[in-house]
């Protein structure tokens, strides 16, 4: 699905695209967001649970501050180039997507590397991280085309093209915090305040099952906790989205059993 600029002026509530300053389009199947292009004072971006696999329209985003990528289809780190081109970016959640590999230290390693500014990668970035990403981060300097023209050309390929998995070494604070940062944010671009930790944390449940049972968890409280605050309207397109899914997944436990 693409982005369109009525979608982002709506959303925004804007009249004009360089007027807007943040934008939330979680969760709305979106592969084209080459709008981007016209957003050059975006500043705070979500754009998480996407099918999003390339990220050259946001290097035109030069006041680009905060960007949620959780959850899309970007596949290749090489995509950091465009990135690394946004001078003011701090923040960056790029977790649960194929560029993050088998490997999280060496992911982290990379981004780091080639973002030195950043404050905040998925959840945090250290001194000490900062400094081992200088030898243990791989330095991209190429777009991914033109890694992959030097890969066909028997060149070393920078980054491996690798299926999405889970960072063993999360814990629960990790989660707790990831989903509450994210819940805040979209709670504030809707004009809603934050909630403080011990209210969400209230939601969590005391005994939990592996790292997938905890992070489906938290993903429950993020929902529950927006759903009390959208009016008639949001919860209807909730509804439609929540037996839509549901149905979809009946169906395929039927074709299953047979």
């Amino acid at each position: 699905m693409k982005l369109t600029r009525k979608q982002v002026l709506s959303r925004a509530k804007a009249s004009e695209l360089e007027s807007i300053r943040k934008l939330n389009c979680w969760g709305s199947r979106l592969t084209d967001i080459s709008i981007c292009h016209e957003l050059p004072n975006i500043e705070v971006m979500t754009l998480s649970v996407n099918s999003i696999f390339t990220l050259e329209p946001l290097s035109h985003c030069q006041n680009l501050t905060e960007l949620y990528l959780r959850k899309n289809n970007i596949s290749n780190l090489c995509e950091l180039y465009y990135l690394k081109q946004l001078p003011r970016l701090k923040i960056l959640w790029l977790s649960e997507n194929p560029c993050c590999g088998t490997d999280p230290h060496k992911y982290r390693m990379t981004v780091i590397r080639n973002l030195p500014n950043l404050q905040k990668l998925d959840n945090q970035v250290t001194e000490e991280e900062v400094a081992q990403s200088m030898t243990e981060g791989e330095n991209i300097t190429t777009t991914p085309s033109e890694n992959l023209e030097n890969t066909e050309n028997g060149q070393l390929e920078t980054t491996a093209d690798q299926t999405s998995a889970e960072a063993t070494s999360e814990t629960d604070t990790d989660l707790l915090n990831f989903s509450m940062e994210e819940t805040n944010k979209i709670r504030e671009q809707l004009g809603m305040k934050p909630l403080p930790r011990d209210k969400f944390s209230s939601f969590s449940s005391p005994v939990e099952g592996n790292g997938s049972r905890k992070k489906r968890n938290n993903i429950l409280n993020a929902v529950l906790l927006l759903l009390k605050d959208l009016d008639k309207e949001g919860l209807e397109i909730v509804q439609r989205t929540a037996g839509n899914r549901l149905h979809q997944l009946q169906k395929k436990e039927l074709q299953q059993d047979r």
